[in-house]
């Protein structure tokens, strides 16, 4: 399928897309592909969040329009891309196929890898993947798509810091699924029964989210509105595809294959107190990754929009491209 090309972008709208398509994929998949900023500018690649979370038109901004040719997609099953919530064929190696698919319909011979959080698990899964297709890397918030990180941040990080919220996370199990949380909240959402899976889906977004803000407007969880009709959150049901399934990764394959990223410049943006994703992983990928270099942010967590980390993901972008240019 061409791409539908807007003629009436105009310059005046800088981060505008230039293409806009869905891109055919094995498996039956159709990825939502758009590019931003100029023809002939430096190339770079958007890896969202999640899994399951899809591209935002502010991820365009990011990217100084004058300076880069920048693609953004969303992930099988996740955004605009079909079909939505998809989980068959989805899988980390048919997302990386799907990076090279669309590297080679720009024609980019080696592009600048962007991706926070499951972003950073699926750009440093790539460059290990295809060192050689890699410019250059840029992280927010170091994540290495193993349970033991997720099990840090439910159940150790959640009970120290939020005790109550830890309570109600904890209340939709029964005692023995307690003996395993985290497993049995994904089977609990990967369950079809609506009953089974509605509240756990929307208990373990809320509890997530709560826990990925520095300040959280909220710190319990609304357990009367966990059995709500309403819409439900897309991204539990990915996750709890991916990581029951350890991401699709040999045990910590990120940390063991770490040396295939030597000689790739990055620059990893990480907050203070990031919950999800602490600072140590960072560190422990830094230690073995030694182009690497870390970017504290004080006083934020784990989200894009906490204060500070925006604007500091935007300069180690336009560092990196003047480093490398």
């Amino acid at each position: 399928m061409a791409p539908d090309i807007d003629a009436r972008r105009s310059r005046a709208d800088l981060f505008a897309p230039l293409t806009s398509e869905h891109l055919p994929v094995d498996g039956g998949h159709e990825i939502h592909v758009e590019s931003v900023g100029r023809i002939g500018g430096m190339p770079a690649v958007y890896l969202h969040g999640g899994p399951g979370s899809g591209c935002q038109s502010d991820h365009r901004r990011l990217f100084d329009p004058e300076r880069f040719h920048a693609v953004l997609f969303d992930q099988r099953g996740a955004g605009r891309s079909r079909p939505k919530g998809g989980r068959e064929h989805n899988t980390l190696p048919h997302l990386i196929a799907d990076m090279e698919a669309i590297r080679n319909k720009f024609g980019f011979e080696r592009w600048m890898v962007v991706g926070g959080s499951w972003g950073a698990t699926l750009a440093l899964a790539y460059a290990q993947a295809h060192p050689n297709r890699v410019s250059a890397i840029v992280l927010r918030a170091t994540f290495l798509g193993t349970v033991e990180e997720i099990a840090d941040g439910f159940l150790n990080s959640l009970p120290r810091l939020y005790p109550g919220l830890s309570e109600d996370f904890l209340s939709l199990l029964t005692p023995e699924e307690r003996n395993q949380p985290i497993q049995s909240y994904f089977r609990r959402i990967l369950d079809p029964d609506p009953a089974v899976h509605g509240p756990a889906a929307r208990a373990w977004h809320d509890t997530e989210r709560i826990l990925s803000e520095h300040s959280p407007s909220r710190t319990r969880l609304d357990l009367d509105a966990l059995k709500s009709s309403h819409a439900m959150p897309a991204t539990p049901f990915m996750e709890a595809h991916y990581f029951s399934n350890n991401s699709f990764m040999k045990p910590n394959q990120l940390m063991a294959e770490a040396s295939r990223l030597a000689g790739i410049p990055g620059i990893i943006v990480q907050g203070r107190y990031d919950l999800l994703c602490p600072p140590r992983i960072s560190h422990v990928l830094a230690a073995i990754w030694r182009n690497a270099e870390i970017r504290i942010v004080d006083g934020a967590g784990h989200t894009l929009y906490d204060p500070g980390v925006r604007d500091a993901v935007m300069r180690a972008i336009a560092d990196m491209a003047t480093r490398i240019q």
